[in-house]
């Protein structure tokens, strides 16, 4: 097939440090170029990939100082793809409903992967609006605030096996990865921690809009002896930072859609202790590959508990569920239902 990948502009493909979407949109397309697929990719200049690159901005929009109006270059690449869309078998789209309209009078055949929340009330009239566009959840989980959606199917996340090191050992800490925000509790994760008597590092980004928050709430708790702060880390320092965990604590305080960091920890072996919420119990083998937990008793309880689990058979359930591979086949399914469902309906 001839598909185009749409990423959002805000991190390159893959990103440079943190950035969930764009690591999975780059993830998905070297898989299926890999397998065969002609591949284009609309994204910042500064992405990195084998499919035919179509760079819409310089670099990535978080990195230039200078942008104040992140949907300018958003309308160029809209404007972009409608110039070109006939050369495509399938257009696939990272940015959520943002080309709706544009979908909407086109006639080539399409999807949507939502990759943040949807419990927002302001979706449901974007959603009646568009009832015929079709949508692709994460997980399940996602899919409850908009039942009426057009829900193609489900593909959890994957990534390549040999992205990651496996660590047969842990080096004896807790690890917290991530963003530095309400929703994502990293206090919670220091509180946990220090209930343990266990070190915790914290490789995390504070984006601007969460700065106050940081200096606020967080920062007086970096002070913490068993708390050690690294800051915003890349794909390159994962295995060790991962692999020399214990125990990946994901203390989420909000219905986290997939939660990309744990199938990472799980391709290094490391188990995961999370709060219940979201996709967390979709994704996590309770007793297998982690805990799931509804309080800071029960993550205390469950990190002595994680040390016991066979790191080996956490990989493994990883190289079974979560790998790019099969994340792209899952995907091929879908655009071929895409373009049956977009013939049948000319």
């Amino acid at each position: 097939m001839r598909i185009a990948q749409v990423a959002p502009l805000y991190e390159s493909v893959p990103p440079a440090l943190y950035g969930g979407t764009e690591r999975i949109v780059s993830h998905l397309t070297e898989e299926l170029v890999r397998q065969g697929h002609d591949v284009w990719l609309f994204a910042s200049g500064d992405s990195r990939t084998s499919a035919h690159l179509v760079p819409v901005t310089p670099c990535a929009i978080r990195l230039d100082e200078s942008c104040r109006d992140s949907l300018a270059a958003h309308i160029v690449m809209l404007e972009m793809i409608a110039a070109q869309q006939h050369r495509f078998d399938l257009i696939h789209y990272h940015i959520d409903y943002l080309h709706f309209p544009l979908s909407r009078r086109g006639s080539t055949p399409h999807a949507t992967t939502l990759h943040g929340r949807l419990d927002l009330p302001e979706l449901q009239q974007v959603y009646d609006q568009f009832p015929e566009m079709p949508v692709i959840s994460i997980s399940d989980a996602q899919r409850q605030p908009l039942p009426q959606a057009r829900w193609l199917g489900t593909v959890h996340h994957g990534v390549p096996p040999s992205l990651y090191a496996f660590s047969p050992r842990s080096g004896g800490y807790l690890a917290f990865l991530g963003r530095i925000s309400p929703e994502k509790r990293v206090d919670r994760a220091i509180e946990i921690a220090t209930h343990c008597g266990r070190v915790l590092k914290i490789a995390a980004k504070v984006d601007r809009v969460d700065r106050d928050y940081f200096e606020a709430r967080i920062k007086p708790l970096l002070t913490n002896p068993l708390v050690e702060f690294i800051g915003e880390i890349g794909d390159a320092q994962k295995s060790a930072f991962l692999g020399g965990a214990d125990a990946l604590l994901f203390p989420i305080d909000w219905p986290e859609p997939f939660g990309l960091v744990v199938i990472e920890a799980m391709a290094c072996g490391t188990p995961v202790v999370a709060f219940r919420g979201g996709s967390v119990a979709e994704i996590i083998d309770d007793e297998v590959t982690g805990f799931v937990v509804d309080d800071i008793p029960g993550a205390v309880s469950a990190v002595e508990r994680a040390v016991a689990l066979d790191r080996h058979r956490v990989r493994t359930v990883f190289e079974k569920r979560f790998t790019a591979a099969r994340m792209a086949a899952a995907y091929v399914k879908l655009y071929e239902q895409a373009v049956v469902n977009s013939a049948a309906a000319a």
